[in-house]
Formats: C-alpha cells, structure tokens, sequence
C-alpha cells in the first residue's frame, strides 16, 4: 500500500470543493422555493423581463427572505434581422 505525502492536501481541497457545490445548490434551491412561492412558475414566461425576473430571483437565493425582491422592468434585446 503506497501513501502519498500530498494526500492531506488533496482531500481537504477535495471537501472544501464539495462543500461549495453543496452550498451553491442548496443556495440555488431556496431560490427556486422562492420564485414558486411567488407563483411565477405558473404560466410560461412572455417576454425578457419576466425571464430576467425569474432568474435573477433564482440567483438572490435566500436573499429573498431578507426582504430582497428582484423584478427586471424592462428588457431589450436586439434580435439580427436579415439584410434585405
């Protein structure tokens, strides 16, 4: 059986890693809770801003619950037209 000198330090990157990726999911779900309690699943976005509504609400996580309430107003994007 080999053993290795860096082996300490691969297993503690290994869990601070891990332990991000579990923050940042349960982050992304409180999230999620939120723009559901808010019924903005409800019916298909119709336009940008409402996209941009649900993501930005999806990304404040539990920032929601601080008294955070992210709307996006308006939207322009610019779709390419053809050249005549």
């Amino acid at each position: 059986m080999r053993t290795y000198a860096n082996d300490g330090r691969r297993t503690r990157r290994s869990r601070t890693t891990s332990g991000f990726a579990v923050l940042l999911f349960v982050w992304l779900i409180i999230g999620v809770i939120a723009g559901a309690q808010r019924d903005y699943y409800n019916s298909a976005p119709t336009n940008c801003a409402s996209t941009g509504t649900i993501a930005v609400t999806i990304i404040a996580g539990p920032l929601n619950y601080l008294g955070l309430n992210p709307k996006i107003d308006d939207c322009d994007v610019d779709i390419p037209q053809p050249s005549q």
